[in-house]
């Protein structure tokens, strides 16, 4: 069926349509091999951004699971030793994950800092 709307657009014009095999067709190859190069450049420059996250969230879950902060956290449920489901557990990098998803405290501005930088950054495809 596309085909056939491309035959009718095409119909009306004197041109010639030629077949081109891979080996033949470089521009497409360039075309092609140009993109990918663009990709793996903006994928290591986010790759350098998100290094001190890691870091950033540990501080902010060992301020929040201290005794004084505990209650405004409200984690108590979430540590406690009888509720296996429901357990806080470290990860390789430090970090505590809540059944296998890292966990980002409500202390501190962490939560909001990461929205900002997700939603804000020039590389982010948010307006």
């Amino acid at each position: 069926m596309r085909q056939r709307r491309w035959l009718e657009l095409l119909s009306d014009y004197d041109c010639d349509i030629r077949y081109h095999p891979g080996k033949a067709n470089v521009v497409a190859d360039a075309l092609s091999r140009k993109e990918r190069d663009v990709l793996l450049r903006v994928r290591a420059l986010v790759i350098t951004i998100s290094l001190d996250l890691p870091k950033q969230i540990l501080a902010a879950q060992i301020e929040a699971l201290k005794p004084e902060n505990l209650k405004k956290e409200d984690v108590g449920g979430m540590i406690r030793t009888d509720i296996p489901k429901e357990r806080l557990e470290p990860h390789a990098d430090g970090t505590l994950c809540l059944n296998g998803r890292s966990w980002l405290p409500c202390y501190g501005d962490l939560r909001s800092m990461i929205m900002h930088e997700s939603h804000k950054s020039k590389y982010s495809i948010h307006p």
